[in-house]
């Protein structure tokens, strides 16, 4: 009999350790309190984008990122095959837009030390920037265009993820409910939910996103997560129409292959609230038509919101527990959860077999808090 994995939580790194849990020959069961893909997942805008959210410099952070963008291609590939789903991989490039000499100085920085690690990235000005985007407001004069950076269509990987792990024999538990008792043994793990009863198992891969600070005392370490509000909206526009993924000091769009510019995010701090804010679609709304002056006579005609799982340092908790061994913990992607999900569920299957990950993480180690190493000194 393989190995009982139990994955609690069922967003994109929840599944994306099961798929790759399953690969090894694990028996997996996913147990999510609603709808797989149904909180920050499904509401993200699916930018890959590591040098854009990296531009101060290289570090282990930027590093996963990097690593996970290069896994991409591969990892779409196999999630077809194994779903029967196609799901697209635009590799649009980006253009980080400057709308004045201040703005330049920093990108110019930016693409000197990215290029040392393949970025490919130039300033582009006047004609070739109206070439790569046409749309854009004339006041812009100057973008670091970045080709390798990419997207995704968030919904439809989900859907294609979770379509997959079940063709690999995951067992899924939707809309389990809260999870009312999580128990550590010598020899297992237990969890009882709200509404789909008691899951046993050998070692539990735990995924909650923005919900995993509330399992500190099961865990016996503080966990510092927290969600942040992050409100979307997108335009119908024409396919084609805009062709990069597009970033200004306030907000980014990007164009999917549904007929809808997605422009977010608007971020806030609101506890566990997820709804949408007049205010926070707003200033989404105001910063539209300085740099596409065409979105000034349109309305969104969808918004949303979504949970992002933050934590003190912006960097994700990615590892097994050394006082609970049977524990692995991977949670607080922030608002890189679709961009790391190839590199966080190779990193999770290989802790669970107790192989090396494919990337250092010890940078991601969830006791690297303060507080948390003298609960360490504490156990030990």
């Amino acid at each position: 009999m393989s190995e009982r994995i139990i994955i609690l939580g069922g967003g994109i790194i929840g599944l994306s350790a099961a798929f790759a849990a399953a690969a090894r020959g694990f028996s997996v069961t996913v147990v999510e309190s609603g709808r797989p893909g149904g909180q920050a997942s499904g509401a993200a805008a699916g930018m890959l984008a590591p040098y854009t959210e990296n531009p101060d410099g290289p570090d282990p952070f930027f590093s996963l990122c990097l690593k996970s963008l290069r896994m991409y291609p591969d990892w779409m590939a196999e999630i077809g095959e194994a779903s029967g789903q196609r799901v697209e991989l635009h590799r649009s490039g980006s253009l980080a837009v400057a709308f004045n000499e201040a703005d330049v100085l920093p990108l110019t920085a930016r693409m000197t030390w990215q290029n040392r690690y393949g970025a490919g990235a130039e300033l582009v000005h006047s004609a070739e920037l109206r070439r790569l985007e046409p749309l854009l407001a004339p006041e812009i004069g100057t973008a670091l265009y970045v080709p390798e950076e990419s997207h995704v269509y968030a919904p439809a990987l989900v859907e294609a993820l979770e379509a997959a792990c079940r063709r690999r024999g995951v067992g899924i538990a939707a809309a389990a409910g809260l999870t009312v008792r999580l128990n550590l043994h010598a020899d297992g793990v237990e969890i009882e939910t709200e509404h789909a009863g008691t899951f046993t198992g050998d070692q539990l891969a735990v995924c909650t996103g923005a919900w995993t600070g509330l399992f500190e005392r099961e865990l016996g370490l503080p966990l510092p997560i927290h969600p942040i509000r992050g409100q979307i909206c997108a335009y119908p526009v024409p396919i084609g129409l805009i062709r990069r993924i597009v970033v200004s000091p306030q907000a980014y769009w990007t164009a999917k292959s549904n007929g809808m510019l997605v422009c977010g995010a608007s971020e806030d701090v609101a506890g566990f609230d997820a709804s949408v804010t007049e205010r926070g679609i707003a200033r989404l709304v105001r910063w539209g038509p300085k740099v596409f002056p065409f979105l000034k006579d349109l309305e969104p005609v969808h918004r949303w919101a979504g949970l992002r799982p933050g934590t003190l340092d912006g960097r994700p908790l990615i590892g097994r527990l050394r006082h609970a061994p049977r524990v692995v913990i991977a949670a607080g992607h922030y608002r890189n959860g679709i961009l790391l999900a190839p590199v966080t569920g190779a990193a999770v299957a290989a802790l669970l077999a107790g192989d090396a990950p494919p990337v250092p993480l010890e940078a991601f180690d969830p006791l690297r808090f303060t507080a948390v190493r003298q609960v360490e000194r504490r156990r030990a």
